[in-house]
């Protein structure tokens, strides 16, 4: 989320456009370099070297392609050239003194100038948070960033010793837990590899193919449109690794092809909007947060991938149903013949975007190489680019891949070195630990009340943060308590990310679904409101799988087995209680909705005897209807959508 459009691109002429694209090759290449350490030219710096090199790089792109106003949206005014000059400056000095700042203890004492340079670059990243993540962050990294100054003056376990001025921006600059601390390792090691990857199946035409894959699935069933929507956005969120844009770019075609098979405009937005933000949370390749979250863990990016699967899959097949039991409800019908590609020629066209895919699942999962994956995947589908007409990489391709490149991670890079300063001045206080242990105080020990308190919270703080923003705040302060009640850290810490993930479709804020009401000319509230139906699982789903582990398919086979029947069952029940509409049975009233969404709620509470009476409610469901369409017409009972009950 950015508090500019995504059509900020236009301020830039061929020259600024080419500086920007030259700062993106710059970039990768020197991501490259340490990644496979090639020590080109004998260029190998130290990590936090590296670290700033990067930083001073895609911060000064993000300055040239997000603009400080909105009246600046259609110029690049001198300033902004100077402030791109200024972090690429100060980035190449504190890199330079990278090995000296080590062995010196530059983070307690410093030359001036070095505290001078250090105090510019904290400026420097606030504007940069400020313009790519909008004013709550920048306000929630400028409270955060200068606490150790305040914290002396804070009562009870929100005390600590004071810093100085010049003591808070050595920390944060030179220090290891603030501006080069964990958000920038990750981006820096993992995410420019998948960013990269992304951004060339974009290009060689893999949105096309994942389009006309999904049509050639779904399109020839009831609502096929909608179901596109679900199954496209599904594959390309979980490249983009963004809502907005996904709906952006899928959502121009996706709704406008629902709206004329019968759909509203705000129930297509509203499936698009979903459809979107639920593919930032879709393996294999997940948003920039799923790689903060395996380092903050301590795992691999792996395990964290393999935990979101299954409820990726329950959260797409609860849209898939919803939109289906509409469909069968209101009489829509597929889309025509001419419009659906046959499977195979799609199959056969897109062979090499499925083959890249396939090895970078297999280097992810069964080689463990996190790094290196996402370079080779690219390399073998660049390859095969070069070869075929249809994908064939030209100049222009290449060009557009460098400058989309140095704005995507410019983004990235802007907005995590803010929240940087978060994590730095909660770490150095030592206030995120006493938070954790006074919330397990006040909480009494009880799971449910910490867990009412983490949704709440998680929901509140994304309505004005990013998720990456949101999750690595909570992630500090909240998940450690959950984790020390007991609960599993991975369903902890995923727990927190679906919550701050749901202001995107849930009034106020709703980004997503805003987003996609514009593109379908729909009305906000309506869209909003269609979406958080829609989107109901996600209220559920959190607390799922971080009372019951087995649903991120950790235990014993047996028990993620009969878990995971029954929260496909219960997931099918909401979606037909939110729909009003039963298979084999047809529409149904308000008294059976909510008996089927009591019958859910017995379904997704683990254990065994909640299992069994709800399977005997849901038994008990159709022989009561079993027995009203015994005594009355067929056509009444079954075929309309009449409502029942």
């Amino acid at each position: 989320m950015t508090n500019n459009s995504d059509n900020n691109t236009s301020r830039l002429n061929k020259v600024s456009r080419g500086i920007v694209m030259l700062l993106g090759l710059a970039g990768l290449l020197m991501a490259i370099n340490q990644t496979f350490s090639l020590a080109v030219l004998g260029f190998t710096p130290l990590g936090n070297a590296f670290l700033y090199y990067l930083i001073g790089i895609f911060l000064a792109s993000a300055l040239l392609c997000y603009p400080a106003r909105v009246a600046d949206s259609q110029r690049l005014p001198w300033y902004d050239w100077g402030l791109a000059a200024t972090a690429l400056g100060c980035a190449i000095y504190l890199g330079m003194n990278g090995l000296r700042m080590m062995q010196e203890g530059w983070e307690f004492f410093a030359p001036t100038e070095a505290t001078v340079i250090a105090s510019i670059m904290v400026l420097l990243v606030l504007e940069g948070v400020r313009r790519c993540g909008g004013w709550a962050i920048f306000a929630v990294a400028l409270v955060f960033g200068l606490y150790p100054i305040y914290a002396g003056n804070m009562p009870g376990f929100l005390w600590s010793n004071p810093f100085t001025l010049g003591e808070t921006i050595r920390s944060h600059v030179m220090g290891v837990e603030s501006i080069v601390g964990v958000p920038m390792q990750v981006v820096a090691n993992l995410i420019i590899g998948f960013v990269v990857f992304g951004i060339a199946l974009t290009i060689t035409g893999g949105g096309q193919f994942f389009m006309d894959f999904a049509t050639a699935l779904m399109g020839k069933s009831r609502g096929g449109p909608a179901k596109v929507a679900v199954v496209s956005s599904a594959f390309m969120g979980s490249l983009s690794g963004s809502a907005v844009s996904n709906i952006l770019t899928t959502g121009a075609i996706t709704i406008p092809a629902m709206k004329r098979s019968g759909y509203s405009k705000e129930y297509a937005a509203a499936v698009e909007a979903c459809s979107s933000t639920g593919g930032t949370l879709m393996p294999p390749i997940m948003g920039a947060v799923a790689f903060i979250m395996a380092s903050f863990l301590g795992v691999s990016y792996s395990e964290v991938m393999i935990a979101a699967l299954l409820p990726a899959i329950l959260f797409y097949m609860a849209l898939i149903l919803q939109v289906d039991n509409y469909a069968a409800r209101n009489g829509l019908k597929g889309m025509h013949a001419d419009e659906i590609p046959s499977i195979w020629p799609t199959l056969k066209a897109g062979w090499p975007y499925l083959l890249s895919l396939a090895l970078l699942i297999y280097m992810l999962l069964v080689m463990r190489l996190e790094s290196y994956a996402p370079y080779y995947a690219t390399l073998v589908l660049l390859g095969i680019s070069l070869f075929r007409r249809q994908q064939q990489l030209n100049i222009q391709k290449a060009l557009d891949f460098l400058f989309q490149l140095a704005k995507s991670i410019g983004n990235l890079v802007a907005v995590l070195a803010g929240i940087g300063l978060v994590v730095g001045g909660l770490s150095y206080t030592g206030v995120a630990g006493s938070f954790s242990r006074e919330l397990l105080l006040y909480a009494g020990g009880s799971i449910p009340l910490m867990l009412a308190a983490g949704a709440i919270t998680s929901f509140v703080l994304g309505m004005g943060m990013t998720v990456s923003a949101c999750y690595i705040f909570l992630s500090i302060l909240l998940a450690p308590a959950l984790v020390s009640a007991g609960l599993n850290p991975l369903g902890s810490h995923l727990f927190i990310l679906y919550w701050g993930m749901l202001s995107y479709i849930t009034p106020p804020v709703a980004l997503a679904a805003i987003t996609a009401a514009g593109v379908a000319g729909a009305n906000n509230t309506k869209t909003s409101l269609h979406a958080v139906r829609l989107g109901g699982i996600l209220f559920v789903l959190p607390f799922l799988f971080v009372l019951n582990p087995a649903l991120i398919l950790q235990g014993e086979p047996l028990r993620i087995v009969l878990s995971s029947i029954t929260a496909f069952v219960a997931i099918w029940l909401v979606a037909a209680a939110m729909e009003g509409y039963l298979y084999r049975v047809g529409g149904i009233g308000y008294v059976a909705r909510l008996f089927l969404l009591l019958t859910a709620m017995l379904l997704i509470y683990p254990g065994l005897a909640t299992d069994i009476a709800g399977f005997t409610a849901l038994v008990g469901v159709y022989g009561v209807y079993w027995v009203m369409q015994r005594t009355r017409p067929i056509d009444h009972a079954v075929s309309s959508p009449e409502r029942l009950l």
